[in-house]
Order: C-alpha cells, then structure tokens, then sequence
C-alpha cells in the first residue's frame, strides 16, 4: 500500500466487548468484531469481482471483438447486479479492473488515507483481519477465565496480555 500499512490487532472497546483496533496513518480506531468481520468479506468478494471483471474483459476483447464502450456498458451492467455489501465496513472497498493494465485491484480506504491491492493481497488482509477478529473474542474469554481463576490479579492479566502482543510482531 503506497499510502503506508493497515494494521489491526485484537483489543477491548471501552465496555470490555471484543474489538479490533485499526491502525492506518493518521486514521484508525476501536471497531466492532461484526464490523471487522464484515470489512473481511468485503475484501474476500471484491477481490473475486475484480478477477471477474478482468476475464468478462478479455473474453469480451478477444472472443466477441468489442469495443471499449460496448465493454464499458456490459460491466456496469454485471456491476450493477452484484450483490451489494451488507452491514457496515471499516474500509471504503472497490474493485477494479485496470483499464491501462489488464490487471484487477481491490481500492481500499479510510478517512484521508487509501491504497490499491492485487486480489491475493486483499485476501490475504481479509485473513488477517478475520484471524484479528477471532483472537478478539478468544481474549475477552481467556480474560474472563483468568479472572474466574483467581490467580492473577487484574494487572498482571493485562501485562499477560500485553506480553503476548508485543512477542507477536
């Protein structure tokens, strides 16, 4: 991403719930894991869409010699009936098909910042935002658990926690 890197990491929103706290240039927040969850099928679809396009593209191109017009009116129409997003997204998400290129991208962004991904980046990020996700809801339940437990105070729950953080970057 030429505009710097999207970072996302388990944390608690302020009531204790599980959350993801985004982090990109001068953007970023605490976000919801339905929301963070939602972001990464969204990336996941527009990743397969702007394949799509790209092929609609070339077997439009190359098997029924259209035109760039003929080509721009078929795609908005197959744009137009695709589903669209459910729920809300941390990220503005677009796919895209390269005009110049041939090549399909996934346009992401937030606030001021924005970026343009191959299909296999989006869906890696996709995976790291699901696994940020899950790890989420697995702490909330670990602190839970070790609260229940009774052999650590709150504090060194949180350095446990800030521990494992640290040694995963």
């Amino acid at each position: 991403m030429p505009d710097g890197i999207c970072t996302i990491q388990s944390t608690l929103d302020d009531d204790g719930q599980p959350a993801c706290l985004m982090r990109w240039g001068s953007t970023g927040g605490v976000i919801p894991v339905f929301v963070v969850l939602n972001t990464a099928r969204e990336l996941m679809a527009a990743a397969s869409a702007a394949e799509t396009d790209i092929a609609l593209i070339e077997t439009f191109r190359q098997d029924f010699n259209a035109d760039d017009d003929t080509l721009g009116g078929v795609l908005g129409m197959v744009r137009g009936r695709r589903p669209m997003p459910e729920g809300r997204c941390a990220l503005r998400i677009a796919a895209v098909a390269g005009a110049k290129t041939g090549k399909p991208y996934v346009h992401i962004g937030r606030g001021s910042m924005k970026g343009a991904l191959s299909p296999d980046e989006a869906r890696d990020m996709a995976l790291h935002w699901t696994q940020a996700a899950l790890a989420a809801q697995l702490d909330v339940k670990l602190r839970d658990a070790l609260a229940t437990w009774d052999r650590l105070d709150i504090v060194e729950i949180e350095d446990l926690f800030t521990l494992m953080r640290e040694g995963t970057r």
